[in-house]
C-alpha cells in the first residue's frame, strides 16, 4: 500500500506544476499565449486557444482532486493495517535510576 500512496502523491505533484504553468499561460484579458495568435483563420485562433487552455485548467483540476481523494483512501487503509493495542503493549516505559533522597536541614 505504500507503493500505491507514493505513485499518487507523485502525480498529484505533476499534476499540480502542469496546472500552475497552464494557469500562468492564459490570462482573462486575452494577453496571455492566446495573444500570439493573432491571425483569424488559423487553426488554432485566439479564442480557440484560450477554450483549450481552459479545459485543461478544469481537468488537471479535476484530475488532483480525484487522485488526492484515492490518496486519502490509501493512506487510510495504510493507518488501519496497525494494530495500536500490540502497539502499546510493545511500548516499554523506561527505567530511570532513583536520586538520593533530599536531605532537609534541620532547625537547631
Amino acid at each position: 500500500m505504500n507503493t500505491v500512496f507514493t505513485i499518487l502523491t507523485v502525480l498529484i505533484v505533476i499534476a499540480s506544476l502542469l496546472l500552475v504553468l497552464v494557469v500562468l499561460l492564459q490570462n482573462g484579458k486575452g494577453d496571455g499565449l492566446a495573444s500570439n495568435f493573432v491571425a483569424g483563420n488559423q487553426t488554432f485562433g485566439v479564442r480557440k486557444t484560450a477554450d483549450i487552455l481552459e479545459k485543461i485548467t478544469w481537468g488537471l483540476v479535476a484530475f488532483i482532486v480525484i487522485i488526492s481523494i484515492f490518496a486519502s483512501f490509501s493512506a487510510g487503509a495504510r493507518r488501519s493495517e496497525v494494530n495500536l493495542d500490540e502497539a502499546v503493549q510493545e511500548v516499554q516505559t523506561p527505567e530511570f535510576p532513583s536520586a538520593p533522597a533530599a536531605q532537609l536541614p534541620t532547625e537547631e
